[in-house]
């Protein structure tokens, strides 16, 4: 549903939950409004128009946010890892069919070997289930240190594609998931969301009192968000929740 509100367009959504939620998107600062169902569009306005300047301001960061270009997977292309800024090197080569293609960190490059007829849409790939797999070797010791830490029963974790957050939760299955793009941030962004999930254990709302708690356990966790925010954005257009 579109509700406008003064010249603000907003994606109005109702859930069954008990409290408005309101996110602005990158790359563009789309709003996003959660509603509970029974809440009135008088009050979900009333709560909007409260949030204009954070609103606002959150918008602005997007625009001055630095983003990535649509990625070629060419020689001399740019591509992070842990937060650093890496050259691709691509080694096409005439193989035997048992070539494995792969991605490698080397001499301070990424080095991707492929067969000269892999196509663009499958060298992505490539990189991207790289990225999984640091991705994956990084997870399991946060996850082991914090969720002992915070007392909360983890019994599984996933990394995937996400288009609309850093990571997410399901409490009852004790389960949390998170962006395969983590993997392109700093090790400290990673730890934060990590530690702002398994909160969610304690805290399912972004209230005082979960900030309360990450003020507790992650002293600088501002910081840590902060930085993550400040990351170029990847060429795709997914989102970040608030």
């Amino acid at each position: 549903m579109q509700l406008m509100i003064g010249s603000l367009d907003i994606q109005l959504q109702r859930k069954t939950i008990k409290h408005l939620h309101i996110s602005v998107m990158p790359p563009n600062g789309e709003i996003r409004v959660a509603a509970p169902e029974a809440m009135t569009e008088t009050a979900i306005r009333m709560a909007v128009i409260h949030r204009i300047p954070w609103i606002r301001k959150q918008q602005a960061s997007f625009i001055k946010q630095a983003r990535q270009s649509t990625r070629e997977m060419i020689n001399g292309e740019t591509h992070y890892l842990w937060g650093r800024r890496y050259r691709l090197e691509v080694l096409e080569l005439d193989t035997a069919q048992n070539f494995v293609p792969n991605v490698k960190l080397k001499g301070g490059k990424l080095i991707l070997s492929v067969n000269t007829k892999t196509s663009t849409t499958d060298r992505l790939k490539l990189l991207n289930e790289y990225y999984r797999t640091r991705l994956k070797a990084r997870i399991p010791t946060l996850v082991t240190q914090w969720s002992k830490q915070l007392n909360v029963n983890v019994t599984s974790w996933q990394v995937q594609k996400m288009k609309t957050k850093w990571g997410s939760c399901n409490i009852e299955e004790g389960r949390i998931l998170l962006n395969l793009e983590l993997a392109k941030k700093p090790i400290p962004c990673l730890e934060y969301i990590i530690v702002h999930e398994l909160l969610h254990f304690k805290e399912r709302q972004h209230n005082d009192r979960f900030k309360a708690l990450l003020d507790t356990q992650m002293p600088d966790w501002r910081s840590r968000r902060d930085l993550l925010n400040r990351m170029p954005l990847g060429q795709e257009n997914w989102k970040q929740r608030e």
